[in-house]
């Protein structure tokens, strides 16, 4: 039997992992890459001797990650050095106050105290419930999902009820907390589901948890250096990865695509591997009349996550107080969410995410310099038909920029522009019009319950035959972690599809052959992990090249460069 052959357009986290996977089976695997390095949204900014994370910061949950070494018969923990960050971040409060997020659930508990003492032992019903929670979702998280029918199998039954389609999360952590600041602190990061924690389903009380149950890590050399080292080992699997090569289409043969074209050639292909932006890769790659469900009419319709202003500076000096992961909640969080997710206005009062790396990882900047990444929530894109939504002329950009940087001093930030050495501006209207995402929404269809489970794009994709998805535009959805997910269960049903054998992959997940370090992802007492790599000592840092930060330095900054189709 000839090797089938597979092509996974996108060098992404999830295009990745599904390519060590296909290739253990024995599948030849192509992937074509758009960009000149790997790991789409999840790679590396080099600028000037500094060194940025593009989109994920936070490495959570690595168990799935760790699973999928074990499967290739490897070690996450021996492969990628990472630290379990405790702190795991500041949140800050525009209303007054802050909470220091620590896994030490004793310790959240007395910071509770002096902010909230009414809700003293509420986190800890909180995590009790969402362990129970977690434990049942789990099938579910790491299923396909074809139709109605298939939440009715027994073993997903247990779940069910603790779906609540009735109760926002902003309603469900409402029976653990009273003060509003609290019920923020545990569910902002539903602002990265597309939704605001008023509108998003109570299910997602689970993000919070998995932060201080699971641990929040950082590897050595910033999230891209995951994306780097998977795309080494897959060299070595024997894994052919095409860079700064464009996907223009598809050869289809009735609804199958039996070759891919690019701008450099064409592959020949038994299965195709979606792993860029799924709504722009639907209207750009695939003519509109072989698709019945996603049509580019349709995708219209659907409800997309909100974008993100981003900048990311490299100063002279370094900020210490500064954690490694700081969120910066608006005083009126409410309208702060409205004018983002109804009125389609910039925030007057923004909230905002800064990573200050540096403070854990000196591989990052110059020797005297540091890096700050900054992220403000911001509306997506409208498209052309569509009245309102905002303009990024250069006028807009610098204002928004100023705003932002003006923010920066609510977290102690005070004299950020004159240390600013070198600098990148990426808006809503360049990740649609330079990275190829729809409407500039960087974390991909929202996540309401009618878009999940059967309702968002399937794994195996419905509308074409021999065509399959993995990163956030399927099930389960956005995230590292269940973005890693959806490459297992793509290639579950990809590889028996090709007469492959996928049993490793279950093997894997059911424990067998897991890591001996992997208890560096469950909860201890004070929160903290290294792990050691390569001849690296835990906690060791290798150092990043040598400028000196002391002298005068021209500002550098720059825009997006590359009209890529980023992977997800």
């Amino acid at each position: 039997m000839a090797q089938p052959k597979v092509v996974i357009v996108g060098a992404g986290p999830g295009g990745l992992a599904a390519a060590l996977q296909a290739a253990k089976a024995g599948a030849q695997v192509t992937i074509i890459e758009k960009q000149a390095a790997v790991g789409g949204r999840t790679s590396t900014l080099h600028q000037d001797g500094f060194k940025f994370d593009l989109g994920p910061t936070f490495f959570l949950y690595p168990r799935v990650l760790e699973e999928i070494f074990a499967s290739l018969n490897l070690d996450l923990w021996s492969e990628v050095p990472m630290k379990r960050l405790d702190p795991q971040y500041r949140v800050s409060f525009g209303a007054g106050g802050h909470l220091d997020a620590t896994p030490n659930i004793a310790e959240m508990e007395q910071q509770i105290a002096q902010l909230a003492p009414q809700d003293v032992g509420g986190l800890s019903r909180y995590m009790s419930d969402n362990r129970v929670k977690l434990q049942r979702f789990r099938p579910i998280l790491e299923s396909p999902f074809q139709r109605l029918s298939d939440l009715m199998r027994l073993r997903f039954l247990p779940a069910v009820r603790w779906l609540r389609p009735w109760r926002s999360l902003a309603d469900e952590l409402g029976t653990y907390f009273s003060d509003p600041r609290l019920m923020i602190a545990f569910s902002f990061q539903s602002k990265y589901l597309g939704m605001s924690p008023f509108k998003c389903p109570s299910l997602f009380s689970i993000l919070s948890f998995l932060e201080y149950e699971h641990g929040v890590f950082h590897p050595y050399g910033g999230c891209g250096q995951v994306s780097q080292r998977m795309a080494d080992i897959a060299r070595q699997m024997g894994v052919d990865i095409r860079l700064s090569e464009s996907v223009t289409g598809f050869e289809f043969r009735g609804r199958r695509p039996v070759a891919v074209q690019t701008d450099a050639g064409q592959y020949a292909c038994d299965s195709v591997v979606i792993n860029a932006d799924f709504a722009e890769a639907m209207r750009t790659m695939v003519p509109d009349h072989l698709r019945r469900r996603w049509t580019d009419s349709q995708l219209a319709k659907k409800k997309f996550s909100c974008s993100t202003f981003m900048l990311y500076l490299g100063i002279r000096g370094s900020y210490d107080q500064l954690p490694h992961h700081s969120i910066h909640i608006a005083k009126d969080y409410a309208k702060n969410l409205r004018e983002i997710e109804q009125d389609f206005v910039l925030p007057e009062d923004p909230s905002f995410y800064v990573q200050n790396a540096g403070v854990t990882d000196s591989s990052l900047a110059p020797a005297g310099c540091s890096g700050l990444y900054v992220l403000v929530p911001v509306p997506h894109q409208k498209l052309n038909d569509e009245t309102g939504g905002i303009q990024w002329d250069e006028a807009t950009r610098q204002r928004f920029r100023a705003r932002t940087l003006e923010q920066l001093k609510q977290i102690g930030v005070e004299d950020i522009e004159q240390r600013i050495i070198t600098e990148k501006m990426i808006t809503p209207a360049d990740w649609q019009s330079d990275y190829s995402i729809y409407r500039g929404a960087t974390f991909n269809l929202a996540h309401g319950l009618d878009q999940m489970l059967h309702l968002r794009p399937h794994n195996r994709f419905e509308d074409l035959d021999g065509v399959y998805l993995v990163g956030g535009g399927t099930h389960p959805g956005s995230g590292l972690p269940v973005i890693y997910e959806s490459s297992r269960i793509t290639c579950k049903q990809m590889l028996p599809d090709l007469g492959l054998d996928c049993q490793f992959i279950h093997r894997a997940q059911a424990g067998q052959g897991r890591s001996t370090q992997s208890g560096a992802g469950a909860n201890t007492s004070n929160g903290s992990s290294t792990t050691s790599v390569q001849g690296l000592a835990p906690g060791h840092t290798p150092q990043a090249d040598t400028v000196d930060c002391a002298s005068p330095v021209a500002v550098t900054k720059s825009g997006p460069t590359n009209k890529a189709l980023v992977s997800s």
